[in-house]
């Protein structure tokens, strides 16, 4: 499989990974009114960053920034991209011929790290949500919401090796 090749089922898997993580907030909002992060608070907190300002107590205070809300969708799955190349880049690229559940579900816990070290803590919600109003509750959306992301992942490898197998798959 060609460097390129290998780049575009990268991203096929991050976009689709990240996709269906965020179809999974869309239903649990309609269905059970639970709202998912506002992707425009952090393109504010980015846009923030480029005026020399990582932190915020809390960013809903922080002056809105030009088009916020598509520089945080953007980074958003740029972020997904990442981890998936994080993940086959870990389990090689045969991880595409033949993807598996398991290392796709590490990678979503391993993911969470971000939004509670990173994220989290600089947009004044405190290292794992500690300073929401019920942070057991954020943990276990953060979780949730990463554990889909991946079987996202798994779900995407697994369709896309389906509808469009690897030259390096093929027999």
């Amino acid at each position: 499989m060609g460097i390129s090749e290998t780049a575009l089922r990268i991203l096929f898997v991050g976009m689709g990974a990240t996709l269906i993580m965020d179809l999974s907030g869309f239903i649990q909002a309609r269905v059970f009114g639970l709202a998912s992060l506002d992707y425009g608070l952090v393109g504010r907190w980015l846009g923030h960053m480029l005026r020399g300002r990582f932190r915020h107590a809390p960013i809903m205070g922080a002056a809105p920034v030009r088009n916020e809300r598509l520089v945080g969708w953007a980074f958003h799955y740029i972020t997904g991209i990442v981890f998936a190349m994080v993940l086959i880049g870990a389990k090689g690229s045969a991880w595409l011929c033949n993807p598996t559940l398991a290392p796709a579900l590490v990678m979503g816990l391993v993911s969470v790290i971000a939004p509670f070290f990173i994220m989290q803590p600089a947009l004044g919600f405190g290292v794992a949500g500690s300073k929401t109003g019920v942070p057991r509750v954020t943990r276990r959306r953060s979780v949730t919401a990463h554990l889909t992301f991946g079987l996202g992942l798994f779900v995407a490898g697994w369709l896309l090796m389906l509808l469009f197998p690897a030259s390096i798959c093929l027999p």
